[in-house]
């Protein structure tokens, strides 16, 4: 079981201190961190909290999913490695082949 724990609806008044405490009273803290917006720099709702062991990633999730923090209710699970997502993006508009017209 992996260590490395997923913490979700955070209120954006969270801070990485609080998570810290939070999942500290669980065991043993190695990194806890919040997401961050790129555009605002405001915090996302989420993060992720990496305990020392993982023997100690089920006792925290045990304690905190469903417990309040900030006045939501925490949801805590064991994290899932990252999906590739296809490189690009964009959202540009398609005309039709036609790109030298608006």
């Amino acid at each position: 079981m992996s260590n490395k724990l997923f913490v979700g609806n955070l209120s954006f008044d969270t801070t990485e201190n609080d998570l810290q405490d939070a999942f500290a009273a669980h065991g043993t803290v190695v990194e806890a961190n919040l997401m961050m917006d790129r555009m605002s720099g405001r915090p996302r709702g989420f993060g992720f909290v990496t305990m020392s062991s993982p023997e100690e990633a089920p006792k925290a999730i045990d304690a905190l999913n469903g417990a309040s923090l900030g006045g939501r209710n925490l949801t805590v699970n064991i994290a899932r490695p990252r999906q590739d997502r296809p490189a690009g993006g964009g959202g540009g508009r398609d005309f039709g082949g036609r790109r030298d017209r608006y």
